[in-house]
């Protein structure tokens, strides 16, 4: 199941291009653009006479409009023209992000003879069980 809110854009984005082309690659690429630090702040709303609005908390607006010169910049390179001119604010926080699919575990790989005698000392219960799993999936060297 996914939220409405983040099946539109992949169904309007070929709408969204013919009018207003620009727009849908700022909102299509905001994360590409923006970089991981910078692009969950805030959520691309829309482009209109060379306005760029977003919607970010507060905080978040003024650390943004610190930087507006350089988002100004770093987003017009992105599309290859002077699409934005200047930006403004709206407050609301960013919707969230689709949630990342849960990663596998790593294999676990035996554990070297030293780490398993410890382990062995030590008496059953929920303390030596989480120490295991916890050593058989750290990197390295594990002595």
């Amino acid at each position: 199941m996914q939220e409405l809110g983040a099946i539109i854009p992949r169904l309007a984005r070929p709408a969204f291009r013919r009018r207003s082309p620009a727009a849908a690659q700022i909102m299509a690429d905001w994360a590409e653009m923006l970089g991981p630090r910078l692009a969950p702040l805030a959520e691309p709303v829309k482009l209109a006479r060379g306005t760029l609005t977003l919607a970010c908390t507060g905080p978040a607006a003024m650390e943004l409009g610190l930087c507006a010169p350089v988002l100004i910049e770093r987003i017009n390179a992105h599309l290859g023209r002077a699409a934005v001119q200047r930006l403004a604010f709206v407050q609301r926080a960013p919707r969230a992000a689709p949630p990342a699919r849960p990663m596998a575990p790593p294999p676990e790989r035996p554990l070297p003879a030293p780490l398993a005698e410890r382990l062995a000392a030590l008496p059953e219960g929920e303390l030596k069980a989480a120490l295991a799993r916890l050593a058989a999936r750290l990197p390295g060297e594990r002595d």
